[in-house]
């Protein structure tokens, strides 16, 4: 039995569902991105972004977790990666970073690592409670040396859905966040493929679609305008959801 929804889920789900019709046109998507704007601002404003999110104890995790999205990328690469256990995959961190990294999952392994039980919450309806072990996101920011005008993070993901990359951005204030980790494994096993494997994003203030499978490249950039569709993610783009899917 899955973990009853956190209630900004149910409402968030039911606020997209209403705002699907506006979402449709491009009109509507550009009134709905500036709204969005504005209630990041006062979000920020009236929230302790540093503030965890809570944790819980191996005994409270849910005996089922559903994967969200893609549950396997389709591309001959992809393929190819897992055929080999991922001993070939690297993780890019590039943009604006002094020294650009090619990680590996040894490497990623080899650093300092954070456990930690949390609430994973989707748009969709539902959540579930699982246990993530990865390094901290700062740890490798640290390595790279950000520049000083890098303002987000854009994560680069093997998986494709409606057609479109897959990928998310966050903030600095997130990207430093003590629970913002790398996750290379989950539930005390090597991450699953539908999950993300090799590596996925978990930003543990923020809905289930923030948290980015399939990780290539992490690059970070001083604005998000011509990142894709200059939105901060696939579902920002195409379908109007909230950049700060914060909950």
């Amino acid at each position: 039995m899955l973990t009853p929804p956190h209630p900004l889920v149910t409402r968030a789900g039911g606020l997209l569902a209403g705002c699907d019709a506006i979402g449709r046109s491009e009109a509507g998507r550009d009134v709905l991105f500036k709204a969005e704007a504005v209630h990041r601002s006062l979000q920020r404003l009236i929230t302790d972004r540093h503030a965890l999110a809570p944790e819980y104890s191996e005994t409270q995790m849910s005996p089922r977790f559903r994967s969200n999205g893609t549950s396997r990328p389709g591309s001959e690469a992809y393929a190819r990666l897992m055929a080999g256990n991922f001993a070939d995959w690297r993780l890019t961190v590039n943009g604006l970073v002094q020294r650009p990294l090619s990680l590996s999952l040894a490497n990623l392994r080899s650093l300092p690592q954070r456990v930690q039980i949390t609430r994973h919450d989707c748009v969709e309806g539902w959540s579930a409670i699982g246990k993530w072990h990865g390094p901290q996101l700062s740890t490798v920011l640290r390595l790279a040396g950000l520049r000083d005008t890098a303002r987000y993070l854009v994560f680069h993901c093997a998986d494709t859905l409606i057609g479109r990359p897959y990928y998310e951005s966050i903030d600095l204030i997130d990207a430093f966040h003590p629970q913002t980790i790398l996750a290379w494994a989950m539930n005390n096993r090597t991450l699953p493929v539908a999950h993300g494997a090799p590596l996925r994003l978990r930003v543990e203030r923020q809905l289930g679609y923030k948290h980015a499978k399939y990780i290539m490249a992490v690059e970070a950039v001083a604005s998000l305008d011509g990142v894709y569709g200059g939105k901060g993610g696939l579902w920002e783009d195409a379908a109007g959801y909230e950049w700060y899917g914060g909950i």
